[in-house]
């Protein structure tokens, strides 16, 4: 275990299922396959999820990082930020968005410390943290700005060994059209780049997804591919990246799952969103891509109106898990 990266696991939001995720793998003793653990959050909450599950492991309650000692138990940073009282299961609260946007905080500073070499997180609630007060669109915008990150960032979904990032994300079907440009494109072209890079990846194959029905058909069902789309490939080309496309959008991920490319950018949210859900609903993690540490997660949710109940799959954040600490690995041999 001394040499697998120090990993921080935030539980996320109290009254979801994140803490019971992590308390099912610390009694299967998942984490010390891949890391050194140190989970972040209220120690009670854990407890609770412990009680849920009907099981636990030994705790070793910590106030700074190099206290932890593994062969101890597994340690915690007690946050004392998630009254169970409060956080009931199932109930969007500001206490648990509050808690979530410090422990975003705090595990942004503690890679910056060099204390952890990247962190998990359970699933947050987007509105308990707008309820608590962030300004931004997600956490990912939160991030950034905590690193004060002005390169290409956003979230990278991957399901197995397809990573896939959108050129336009949270906006109506409606708006798409006339957000792509190149430059944006290119943005996720390059955010996709660098991301699987820092995976391992030397030369990722990227594919592009056409926006049109049969990738526009030369100009008679839209002119996106050709004014915007192809261009974006063309200049990632002379970036030295292995771009191509725009192949149609209804086979590109039969060619993607066969193998053919290491990531597909697509040009709206479910374009991508679901082909990977249906492909692998319990599966799928989403990374901080572009952003200088190793952060993941699950895809999934909060899942509130099944927390409490102990049923939760813990599969998604296995591979949330696996991912970190094999970035973790890489920025390490990096160095």
């Amino acid at each position: 275990m001394n040499d697998k990266p120090v990993l921080g696991l935030l539980i996320g939001d109290g009254a979801g299922v994140g803490p019971e995720i992590i308390a099912k793998l610390a009694v299967g003793k998942f984490f010390e396959q891949y890391c050194k653990p140190v989970v972040i959050g209220d120690v009670r909450i854990l407890e609770r999820a412990f009680s849920v599950i009907g099981s636990s492991v030994p705790l070793q309650v910590i106030d700074n990082v190099d206290e932890a000692d593994w062969s101890k138990g597994l340690p915690i940073l007690d946050q004392k930020d998630q009254d169970p009282e409060v956080v009931k299961f199932g109930t969007l609260t500001t206490e648990a968005g509050k808690a979530n946007l410090h422990a975003l905080e705090l595990g942004v500073s503690l890679y910056k410390e060099k204390k952890i070499e990247g962190f998990c997180f359970a699933p947050f609630h987007k509105a308990g943290l707008k309820q608590a007060g962030s300004k931004v669109e997600s956490e990912h915008h939160l991030l950034a700005q905590l690193f004060s990150h002005t390169e290409p960032f956003g979230e990278i979904n991957v399901l197995g060994d397809l990573w896939t990032t959108r050129t336009t994300s949270h906006i109506p079907i409606s708006e798409v059209s006339k957000n792509l440009t190149v430059e944006s494109i290119l943005r996720a072209v390059r955010l996709a780049n660098a991301s699987l890079k820092n995976s391992g990846i030397t030369k990722p194959r990227l594919a592009l997804a056409a926006l049109n029905p049969h990738a526009g058909e030369n100009g008679l069902c839209g002119r996106e591919e050709i004014d915007v789309i192809i261009p974006a490939i063309e200049k990632a080309r002379e970036m030295g990246i292995d771009a191509t496309g725009p192949y149609p959008s209804d086979i590109t991920f039969i060619k993607a799952f066969r193998g053919d490319f290491d990531g597909v950018v697509t040009m709206y949210h479910d374009q991508g969103q679901i082909a990977l859900k249906l492909r692998g609903f319990d599966e799928g993690i989403t990374i901080a891509g572009g952003l200088p540490a190793p952060i993941v997660t699950c895809a999934h949710g909060t899942a509130y109106d099944i927390a409490g109940t102990g049923v939760v799959k813990t599969s998604a954040f296995e591979n949330a898990v696996k991912m970190a600490s094999r970035m973790a690995n890489h920025l390490r041999q990096q160095a």
